[in-house]
């Protein structure tokens, strides 16, 4: 097993703690509540606090808990009514009936609002989806050309070998070198491709441990001929001490990818002027920030305002949905994304992460 596999086995199993410590938690708290309606003289709606049970339990994602937790509360009230030794028994009813209409109304809600939310997450993540092949479709150009070096590698690698193995005499030392510059070459192919391919791929949302410095690299591999097009500069600055972070992989690259297309149109509509960009990654322990610094078009305060607002959009013919898609997914992973001026021009747009703090995450996209 790798060490990125037993990472995610790891945040798995933490997570799986994490809901068995809740669920523990919350029948503890329900026990100590049927504790107190069954055997305080107080004549007050006790069982009215199963309320807060069934909302904590909106965190296991799934409305069949909800509902048990709810009809598990609904039997623990009607259990104590009858079991109570004591105290007036018209009172005993009235907040009997009063907090079975609360624990029912407050599931009935819970379940709703829980399947509102898997709608909203299943909607975002098909926006998503459909925003990442837009994208990718926009970037077919660069993307035949990084996938083309390599085969032109593996073509002119192959006659070579060939060569050799033709010569009088046969140079088979030359021709193995050759031999692996080919395979060489078929895997920076391959790696491509596959990028390509994880990227467009419909996948439901995931978590996983990510290195922020290695998938900043990818998502560059796939735009560097892009960004050699518009004539730009391009440095990184990647801290070496980068605190992994739980998220979906995928969906951090559509961010990071998007506002690295936006930086670099930005910067190709100068004509005059630095075209420098600077992509970099730093950490103050509890939260990674990444940013993109251009020298492009700057935008004035109302308009950075609004920059992530859906629909809104700087760019001539431009849906206005990336940047907003990006705001979602930042905020999903309980981070923020940001915009600002660069001085003397261009803009610096980034977001931050916690560290490792998504793995209580519940909105899964």
């Amino acid at each position: 097993m790798s060490v990125g596999e037993a990472m995610r086995v790891l945040d798995r199993e933490r997570f799986r703690l994490g809901k068995a410590g809740l669920g523990l938690s919350l029948a503890l708290l329900a026990a100590a509540i049927f504790l107190a309606d069954t055997y305080t003289d107080l004549e007050i709606a006790v069982a009215v606090l199963y309320v807060a049970v069934i909302l904590v339990s909106v965190w296991f994602d799934r409305p069949a808990v909800v509902l048990w937790v709810g009809a598990s509360s609904a039997g623990l009230t009607i259990l104590s009514y009858l079991l109570t030794p004591r105290g007036a028994e018209h009172a005993g009813l009235v907040n009997c009936l009063l907090s079975l209409i609360a624990i029912g109304a407050t599931t009935y809600l819970a379940i709703r609002i829980e399947a509102a939310e898997a709608r909203a997450r299943q909607a975002r993540a098909e926006l998503a989806h459909i925003s990442r092949v837009t994208m990718m479709g926009e970037l077919t150009a660069s993307i035949a050309h990084e996938v083309s070096q390599p085969l032109a590698g593996i073509v002119a690698n192959g006659h070579a070998a060939l060569r050799w193995l033709a010569a009088t005499p046969a140079d088979p030392a030359e021709a193995r070198r050759a031999l692996e510059r080919v395979v060489a070459d078929a895997d920076r192919a391959g790696d491509v491709i596959g990028r390509v391919r994880r990227m467009v791929a419909k996948a439901p949302p995931s978590r996983e441990t990510v290195d922020m410095a290695a998938l900043i690299e990818d998502v560059l591999s796939l735009t560097r001929s892009e960004i050699r097009k518009a004539q730009v500069t391009l440095r990184t600055d990647l801290a070496d001490d980068l605190p992994p972070v739980i998220a979906d992989r995928v969906q951090l690259q559509q961010v990071v990818l998007n506002l690295l297309v936006n930086a670099a149109e930005a910067i190709g509509q100068q004509e005059t002027g630095p075209r420098d960009m600077l992509v970099g990654a730093a950490t103050d322990g509890e939260r990674v920030t990444v940013s993109i610094r251009d020298t492009g078009v700057s935008l004035a305060p109302a308009a950075i305002e609004r920059i992530f607002d859906a629909f809104h959009s700087t760019k001539p013919g431009g849906m206005g949905m990336g940047l907003a898609i990006s705001r979602s997914i930042v905020e999903a992973h309980g981070g923020t994304i940001y915009a600002a001026a660069n001085p003397p021009r261009g803009m610096v747009f980034g977001f931050t992460l916690p560290v490792r703090a998504a793995t209580a995450e519940r909105n899964h996209g």
